[in-house]
């Protein structure tokens, strides 16, 4: 199928999801979507990709969510891991004075890797995030939140998962329960009854995030 058989607001739409793929290599989020195109519910987006889907633009994958159909897909994924390896870390190149003036000292110091930058590294994942409950920590719509397999703490962002949904929130532990607060004013406080914590499971605990403009390590709240 060629693209004339797609309306004008269709081929714009499959343009922005095919470009955005290209360049990030995952999907904007609905948000994104929304925003991009001034819809005002995450139904308009829907319709637009059932119709992609329709003819033949997209396709269902085997977890049933929407992908490109194989002949729009850039195959970037090999030449990445490519570069990658071509590239160990960050280079030091020598000492800097933080007090007084001193002599610059140049030397090759090695590298800095991403063991450096997360000692736990082998405990690490990402998720992407979806929505604005957590805006006034920094975190938006669209950004990967870096977790880790670990309790968390009281005070501590983490993501958890309760009743089949998950959440990213700070979490407070008290004798009325659990308290998954927001960093937004226009969200609510989930709170859960103690006699249900059991339900709830620690999906990771929050040690920073990532998005366009760089890699954040998250400070815990005294």
């Amino acid at each position: 199928m060629d693209n004339a058989q797609l309306t004008s607001k269709q081929k714009k739409f499959f343009d922005y999801i095919l470009s955005y793929r290209q360049e990030y290599d995952l999907w904007p989020t609905y948000r994104e979507i929304a925003d991009r195109f001034g819809f005002r519910s995450p139904n308009s987006v829907t319709q637009n990709l059932q119709s992609l889907l329709k003819k033949g633009y997209l396709v269902k994958g085997e977890d049933s969510e929407y992908e490109l159909h194989p002949r729009y897909v850039k195959k970037r994924l090999t030449a990445y891991r490519e570069e990658e390896s071509d590239f160990p870390g960050i280079p030091i190149r020598g000492v800097i004075a933080a007090g007084s003036l001193q002599e610059a000292v140049e030397a090759n110091l090695g590298t800095i890797t991403l063991m450096h930058l997360f000692p736990n590294l082998h405990k690490l994942f990402a998720l992407r995030v979806s929505g604005y409950s957590m805006k006034n920590e920094g975190l938006f719509d669209g950004d990967f939140v870096l977790l880790v397999d670990e309790d968390i703490e009281d005070g501590d962002i983490g993501a958890v998962m309760y009743n089949g949904e998950t959440s990213l929130k700070r979490i407070y532990y008290g004798p009325n329960g659990l308290r998954l607060e927001p960093a937004n004013e226009e969200y609510e406080t989930i709170r859960i009854e103690p006699g249900i914590f059991e339900e709830v499971r620690v999906v990771g605990k929050y040690i920073g995030h990532v998005n366009k403009t760089g890699i954040y390590k998250g400070m815990r709240r005294s």
